[in-house]
């Protein structure tokens, strides 16, 4: 098994008419099957939980603890390419992000949701952790933005499909929520197979450190990647609950905004992507955080559905933004730095996401804006360390203030 699983890779001949068997192609293959799932999940999840496991906000922030723990411990992907091909990895996270949705309607408890959420957790975090190392690795450094776009805009394309299916088979043709979950998971996994079997593997063009890695030099990064986790929970957590609990929204118009998020995302990612390269990380993450900031600060009092409904929308297009975290950190990395350290930042990104939810859970219970005036903090915050963002980022040149030199010519401390 392990033979297979690390079998050499092959690539298609220059002869051969299967052009799209490139990895630019799988990438957005498989960036369109996380949705499928993973939207799914999320569109559902806060009207499963509140009307068939009779969740409040306390056992929602649990639940959203619990299913950034995978992330967490994103950095033992390092371990797991000991054994596994980094491309055939992605492929099994893949399978079990598809298994753990699929099974999801089939437990509607407090238990229940917690177990598939998890399952589901493993193969969505792990599948991002490859999906950063393998993008940041297959694409040329020019072209990191606008790809990183077009891969964005994909997996926005496939939650339009998703959302609109939602709307019909809840509003319209009134499945339960078991049918809903085993077709959106059922997809991913189809899909995941379908790549696993019609793609080669890819061979890597410079061969990847296996161990954690930590490097001084990368403390931005790490320090941006830190707060854009603790920032986000604040988004995907309660910016949606705030939808349902306070201004009533049902499964279908949470699906429907869902479903424009998206379709801004098709039209505009690959748009922002070119922006990125053609301003520079510095402006772009500069401009993302100075309307987070105000985007927060606006929800701590928002009163009209419609106003929180835009508020949503514009949330979720700042942070497409974030792409400057990768296309920066892909400048100034060694390219050997890349898998390991993809898995470590993944771990840093979820420090906050681990221990917030279930704090700020509580915390809602008792003031729900002091949750978003928090997360204008945290914008904030963000901002600041954006402005030590160089103009222009490579190995030497991370940071504006607190340097740290270079000992070797592969960038070893």
């Amino acid at each position: 098994m392990i033979d297979f699983l690390r079998s050499r890779p092959t690539v298609p001949s220059e002869s051969a008419p299967a052009t799209w068997r490139r990895p630019e192609v799988l990438l957005l293959l498989m960036a369109a099957a996380v949705p499928l799932s993973f939207a799914t999940w999320q569109a559902l999840l806060n009207n499963f939980a509140i009307e068939r496991a009779a969740f409040t906000g306390a056992e929602m922030g649990i639940l959203q603890s619990l299913r950034e723990v995978p992330g967490f411990l994103a950095f033992g992907v390092v371990f797991l390419l000991l054994l596994i091909r980094e491309q055939r990895l992605a492929y099994i996270s893949l399978l079990l992000l598809g298994l753990g949705t699929a099974i999801t309607g089939a437990f509607p408890t407090v238990i229940g949701l917690y177990i598939t959420t998890v399952i589901m957790s493993v193969g969505y975090h792990y599948y991002e952790t490859l999906q950063i190392s393998l993008s940041l690795q297959w694409i040329d450094k020019k072209k990191a933005p606008e790809t990183l776009g077009r891969i964005i805009a994909v997996g926005s394309f496939a939650s339009i499909i998703v959302f609109a299916l939602i709307w019909l088979t809840s509003d319209i043709l009134a499945l339960d929520y078991f049918w809903i979950y085993l077709i959106g998971g059922g997809a991913t996994m189809a899909i995941a197979l379908v790549a696993w079997l019609a793609f080669p593997a890819f061979p890597q063009q410079v061969e990847q450190h296996k161990t954690l890695i930590l490097r001084k030099r990368y403390w931005l990064y790490y320090a941006l990647t830190f707060l854009s986790g603790a920032r986000r929970q604040i988004f995907i957590v309660f910016a949606g609950f705030l939808m349902v609990e306070k201004f009533g929204f049902d499964v279908g118009a949470i699906a429907l905004l869902f479903l424009v998020n998206a379709a801004v995302n098709v039209w505009l990612a690959p748009k922002i992507g070119r922006l990125i390269g053609r301003i520079g990380e510095r402006k772009a993450l500069i401009f993302e955080y100075l309307g987070l900031i105000g985007v927060f600060t606006a929800y701590a009092f928002v009163e009209s559905a419609t106003i929180a409904a835009g508020l949503y929308v514009l949330d979720h297009l700042f942070f497409a933004l974030a792409i400057a975290i990768k296309t920066y950190f892909q400048k100034i990395a060694d390219p050997a730095d890349i898998a390991a350290t993809a898995g470590v930042s993944f771990t840093i990104n979820h420090i906050a996401a681990v221990l917030l939810p279930a704090a700020y859970g509580f915390l809602w219970l008792i003031s729900p804006p002091a949750v978003f005036l928090t997360g204008a903090a945290l914008a904030a915050g963000s901002l600041l360390l954006a402005l030590n963002v160089p103009h222009d980022p490579r190995p030497g040149d991370e940071v504006m203030v607190g340097r740290v030199p270079l000992a070797g010519p592969a960038a070893a401390e």
